[in-house]
């Protein structure tokens, strides 16, 4: 993904991914300087392996095809510091051929968005070509074809809830009990065939959010849902285990087994077996809108109005796809947005393609420059030559003045293309300071210079992680989703009766936690 970006100056090896190698392995393949490897290799009896040596190699081609997928996704902060990185791949994935520069071809796939053509010329400095272009009828784009909904092929339909007086907790719990306990009524009348509409999927714009409602399902809708035949419904039974969350708080080893779990159909729980246990109700943030095709999804409900156009199309188009969905909205009375979105409800939805906002990406803003610009420097000057790509190259930053002054004018002629020569000159003057104080820090004598740190107690480290002290030139970020640290806050108000009192504590607590979890509970009034 393109968060591992942030690893290009910390990790030589990246080298390898553009054809920067320096030899060949008859046991290992390519190798590069950073890489831990032995110039010969005994044979090996056990393996059956024969004696190996590292014969010179390289360079080789570097990639010539970029595909980059989920372009709509590489916006705001994130594409920002992607556009930023792309200076040092787009150079090292370029080469000559019979003196001519040749720069890799980049196909992207996005989903709907405005302005592509100013995101794909601050991402990737490039101009846009559709394809495939614009044929002779609007309904049918190659991709797409545009249909009326019928029994054959089913549609979505959006619902728009908004219940003035109400808590929005509260309307979230009686939305949740009516279409849970009404797929259990259809369940029992027709069996399989409602089987798309039995998992409930909650969509949620917020964490805090998502925990509150999380708490009141385990609570408030499991007790209320085994009551629900006075009403006139279907009584229904939900077990903490038939409950999950598709969000960050989850472990990457356990995302796969909730996907392969929303793919299995409801049965007779007699007729369960221990590899086929639906889920019930799906908890999801905005995780959901990427990568999850499972096509017997059919309900969806959205706690409120996401935060825009792009995102609401992204996470309802999770449902509906080879069954009839209903997306069923649930509007905050209390949120003059909310308020406006459900009184033109019709209008909106019949039209939401034309409300998709358009893309921002500003690598070269004076906030993106602080952020990566250190990072793109070093990871140009250790990858792009292989004598600087060993940790302790770092310290031969004087050794060619030239080489050094080419990576600077690639730096400066695309921060000009995008941002113009006032951004240029911006750049210019950062360069200049970094290097000067790169410079500065080369030890004279006795010690060594690396990139990173070694633990040979000779070798200082020229880029340090971020941390909660401030941010310094030489500060690279280890994840581009890691743009600032989290800290926990928490405000002392103790003494304000002293001169001094306007002076809060900012400092880290457990009780931090203690306070989030109190708020988040359902019956917290106030």
């Amino acid at each position: 993904t393109v968060d591992k970006f942030a690893q290009l100056p910390w990790n030589g090896r990246t080298a390898m991914l553009f054809g920067r190698v320096d030899g060949y392995c008859e046991r290992h393949g390519f190798r590069s300087p950073e890489l831990e490897d032995s110039d010969s290799h005994p044979a090996n009896k056990k393996y059956g392996l024969p004696p190996a040596r590292t014969l010179p190699a390289g360079p080789l081609r570097p990639p010539d095809l970029i595909i980059q997928d989920e372009l709509h996704l590489i916006s705001g902060p994130l594409g920002t510091l992607v556009g930023l990185y792309e200076t040092a791949v787009e150079q090292l994935a370029t080469w000559e051929v019979d003196g001519v520069t040749v720069r890799p071809k980049v196909i992207a796939s996005t989903a709907t968005v405005r302005q592509a053509d100013m995101q794909v010329h601050s991402l990737f400095l490039r101009r846009v070509a559709i394809f495939p272009p614009n044929g002779l009828e609007a309904s049918d784009n190659f991709f797409a074809r545009q249909r009326m909904p019928t029994p054959e092929q089913p549609g979505r339909r959006y619902l728009g809830f908004c219940a003035p007086g109400i808590r929005q907790k509260t309307a979230l719990i009686q939305t949740y009990l009516a279409f849970l306990a009404a797929a259990q009524l259809l369940y029992n009348r027709y069996s399989a065939s409602v089987d798309p509409w039995m998992t409930l999927v909650g969509y949620f714009s917020s964490l805090r959010e998502l925990g509150g409602m999380r708490r009141a399902v385990d609570d408030t809708v499991s007790t209320r849902l085994t009551q629900m035949g006075v009403r006139g419904l279907a009584t229904r039974r939900l077990y903490p285990q038939d409950v999950q969350e598709l969000t960050s708080r989850q472990s990457a080893a356990d995302i796969p087994d909730i996907l392969e779990r929303l793919e299995a159909v409801f049965l007779p729980r007699e007729n369960r077996t221990p590899g086929n246990y639906p889920i019930d109700v799906l908890l999801a943030t905005n995780m959901i809108s990427v990568g999850v095709d499972v096509g017997r999804l059919g309900l969806m409900v959205v706690a409120n109005q996401p935060k825009n156009t792009a995102e609401y199309i992204q996470a309802t188009s999770r449902v509906g796809r080879q069954f009839p969905g209903l997306v069923c909205t649930v509007y905050n009375w209390t949120r003059p947005r909310d308020l406006s979105h459900y009184e033109r409800f019709v209008h909106y939805h019949a039209t939401f393609y034309q409300h998709v906002e358009a893309l921002s990406v500003t690598p070269f803003s004076p906030r993106a420059i602080d952020r990566g610009l250190t990072a793109v420097l070093a990871a140009l000057f250790r990858l792009l030559d292989l004598r600087f790509n060993s940790n302790r190259g770092a310290e031969q930053i004087e050794a060619d003045a030239a080489y050094v002054e080419t990576l600077v004018d690639a730096i400066l002629q695309r921060a000009g293309a995008i941002g113009g020569n006032a951004t240029a000159e911006l750049v210019r003057q950062a360069l200049a300071a970094r290097l000067d104080q790169w410079k500065a820090t080369v030890p004279k004598q006795g010690a060594h210079l690396g990139y990173r740190e070694e633990a040979d107690g000779v070798t200082r480290g020229l880029l340090t992680a971020p941390g909660l002290t401030g941010w310094g030139r030489f500060d690279c970020l280890n994840s581009l989703r890691d743009v600032e640290p989290t800290v926990n806050l928490l405000l002392d108000d103790q003494g304000m009766d002293r001169p001094d009192a306007h002076e809060w504590v900012f400092e880290t607590a457990p009780e931090v936690e203690e306070a989030e979890d109190e708020l988040q509970r359902p019956e917290t009034s106030g």
